[in-house]
């Protein structure tokens, strides 16, 4: 907890807000800009007192429910809600959750990255869409129900998916995936959707219930990867997951080390096309 930065942020917030921006009538004159303290108090449904020791930083560090009272009271943006609940020492909320709408900008910038293999995922591992070279490379899931197109589902229930890796890495990407499922379900708040994802696989593998239980977490962003095409044989690359706007989905981008024998075998990749990939998403 920052009080101090704490203090100035909420009251130079206050002085900004107009009292009929904040639903209040103006009133009489004012000698001082904005709403007064004992208004965001009323508003925030605290005591005047306690927000007059917030912008004086005498105060115990407020709780995320006080803080989320005075953002609407404030009318605070999602970035200064966040900035708030930062300086009180919280993490602030969860952002915009996309589930599985793609956004159209998505999509084109799937398409036109074309020279690089890349997939939009959600927290969870639900593959939501492709673009071409991710399908050359991995195969199309056209024919799969879209409640399996799950990565740590397909890795933990479908042997022939493994294939796409080099055997003695399984042990270890097995691990990544449940590590990187504890932290998005603890993330989450362990809601209805992970709760499930969850139970399904603990119910179908008793490899993921093993792994789950050692309760290990590791958020996967960026690593490298080898992936056995059939055609082609092994290709290297430089994995980045990058989060986009909405919280819940991320963008993974599979990239050959610059100067690698991968950087040909991609060229081949793209020329050859999907109907050498293996069958199904890895």
């Amino acid at each position: 907890m920052d009080r101090d930065k704490l203090a100035d942020f909420l009251r130079r917030s206050r002085e900004r807000l107009q009292p009929q921006e904040a639903g209040l009538a103006p009133g009489p004159r004012r000698r001082t800009p904005g709403l007064r303290r004992e208004e965001l108090a009323q508003l925030a449904g605290v005591s005047a007192d306690y927000v007059m020791r917030l912008e004086q930083a005498r105060s115990s560090q407020p709780s995320v429910q006080l803080l989320a009272a005075l953002a609407r009271a404030l009318r605070l943006s999602a970035d200064e809600r966040d900035h708030l609940h930062l300086l009180a020492g919280h993490r602030p909320p969860a952002g915009t959750q996309a589930g599985t709408t793609v956004r159209p900008a998505l999509r084109y910038l799937l398409d036109r990255l074309g020279d690089t293999p890349v997939q939009l995922i959600t927290d969870l591992g639900d593959l939501l869409a492709q673009n071409a070279l991710a399908e050359a490379l991995f195969g199309c899931v056209c024919t799969i129900a879209e409640a399996d197109r799950n990565i740590a589902w397909r890795w933990f229930t479908e042997p022939a998916v493994r294939a796409a890796y080099p055997e003695e890495e399984h042990d270890r990407l097995g691990r990544v995936r449940v590590a990187d499922l504890r932290a998005a379900a603890t993330r989450r708040g362990y809601d209805a959707a992970s709760t499930a994802l969850i139970d399904r696989l603990q119910a179908a593998s008793p490899e993921f219930t093993e792994l789950w239980q050692r309760h290990e977490v590791a958020v996967r962003r960026e690593s490298q990867v080898r992936v056995v095409h059939p055609a082609i044989g092994t290709i290297e690359f430089d994995y980045e997951l990058l989060q986009t706007l909405a919280e819940d989905q991320r963008l993974r981008v599979f990239t050959p080390p610059p100067g690698s024998p991968s950087v040909a075998a991609l060229e081949l990749l793209r020329a050859l096309g999907p109907e050498t990939a293996h069958h199904g998403h890895r």
